[in-house]
């Protein structure tokens, strides 16, 4: 009965504890409330909060966008030869492509392979010229690519591609043509004369246009019939690579030495593996620490906002020395005077996270809404896809992100508000009443 009763006791004191904190938190300013500068503190937690789930957001959101596009319009993995002559990478003969493939299909997690041509070349209309890439490719091979098959947007057919060439959409608008039209093609390794190189050009028909939504592949890449490309390339049967598309394109390093033991001993010759993290390695990398390092960064900015909380305090425990005077003396102690003040600045740390949490959430679900309504406001564009890559901002909530967010804010809180809780705890109750 006395233990039962003790814990009702104890209950019922933070009962009160809590309602004191409660009504000093929302007490007018003539009543001794809180100052303005808790609730500047307030406002503050709430916008460092809500701008930290929207960094994160955005940051998680460019890297997954970037490698779904990576994924989705690269090889996982392209297999060179290791022989060079004349500085130039030697190819690949119709033999060895065979015993390649044939290896290839017989290894688990490898979805398809296909040979690939690739150059450099210059692009020309009466309008613009550009640099791009040329793909020798087959036409059932091009359409195994998710996002050149599938991509954002596309006119045209890729049963059309064997008449033609197939071009990114930002490449076709810096030309100036449109489906059905024709463009240059003008390669610089041509023959060779008495008066030297002879560039070998070619006029080509626009059969598929795609955006496939990276900047860098809509305004560069050009996919041609391999047997083409062959004849364009003076390739002479030859082909420059192998690509590989697998299943399991994060497990990459297991898969590569599957193939590297799969296809070794094939020939005399040497093979290169390059998988697509190799590729884009530096850049992702890159990405993970300046999402790491915006965090901590914007966790400090949560910690200079709450540090308000203890200016708020502080004017609190000022203002109520008679009313911790009067508590102490009716029987409350030190513990429950240290809570009451703690519960006070903690309700504007969990008041100023909750809000953030909401306000980072809608801004971050509503953010391309809100880039059209800034755009139309101020004019031009904030975000540029010749810089970022990418076509729109990418965003992706996370209930990890959310989470380290919002423990962030909720520990710097609690912690923040221990020192002015313990101060009014230590006010003797007599000076307390001498001064009232």
């Amino acid at each position: 009965m006395k233990k039962g009763s003790a814990q009702d006791s104890g209950v019922l004191s933070l009962k009160y504890e809590i309602r004191i904190a409660y009504r000093y938190l929302f007490a007018k300013k003539v009543e001794g409330g809180l100052s303005a500068v808790a609730w500047y503190s307030l406002i503050g937690v709430m916008l460092s909060v809500a701008t930290l789930i929207v960094i994160q957001s955005v940051m998680i959101g460019f890297r997954e966008e970037f490698v779904s596009k990576i994924l989705g319009a690269n090889p996982h993995v392209s297999i060179y030869t290791d022989t060079f002559l004349n500085g130039k990478r030697i190819g690949f003969d119709e033999n060895l492509q065979s015993s390649l493939k044939e290896k290839l299909n017989t290894i688990d997690g490898v979805e398809h392979s296909f040979p690939v041509i690739l150059e450099n070349v210059m692009a020309s209309t009466r309008s613009a010229n550009s640099g791009v890439q040329v793909f020798g490719i087959h036409g059932p091979d091009l359409m195994k690519i998710p996002l050149i098959k599938s991509p954002e947007s596309v006119e045209g057919d890729l049963k059309d591609f064997s008449r033609g060439v197939a071009i990114g959409a930002a490449l076709a608008r810096h030309l100036g043509v449109s489906l059905g039209e024709s463009l240059r093609l003008i390669s610089p390794s041509g023959a060779k004369t008495a008066f030297g190189i002879t560039p070998r050009a070619i006029d080509v028909e626009v059969s598929y246009i795609f955006s496939v939504g990276r900047y860098d592949i809509d305004s560069t890449r050009v996919y041609m019939p391999i047997d083409k490309a062959k004849k364009y390339f003076n390739r002479n049967n030859t082909i420059d690579r192998i690509d590989v598309f697998v299943e399991r394109p994060n497990s990459i390093e297991i898969i590569s030495d599957e193939i590297n033991l799969a296809i070794m001993g094939i020939s005399e010759t040497n093979f290169v593996l390059w998988n697509w993290k190799q590729a884009s390695n530096s850049f992702l990398t890159a990405l993970d620490v300046e999402r790491k390092a915006m965090f901590v960064i914007w966790s400090l900015v949560v910690l200079i906002a709450a540090l308000n909380i203890i200016s708020g305090l502080v004017m609190l425990v000022k203002n109520k020395t008679q009313d911790i005077a009067i508590l102490r003396t009716i029987g409350f102690s030190k513990l429950s005077i240290m809570r009451i003040f703690f519960f006070s600045g903690f309700f504007i740390g969990v008041l100023g996270t909750l809000s953030g949490l909401l306000l980072g959430c809608t801004f971050a679900l509503n953010i391309h809404e809100i880039q059209k309504i800034v755009e139309g406001l101020f004019g031009g564009s904030i975000w540029d896809p010749q810089v970022r890559y990418l076509t729109k901002i990418p965003i992706k909530l996370r209930i990890e992100d959310i989470t380290w967010a919002t423990t962030v804010a909720l520990v710097i809180s609690l912690i923040i508000t221990i020192f002015p809780s313990y101060r009014a705890a230590s006010l003797n109750p007599i000076d307390g009443l001498r001064n009232a």
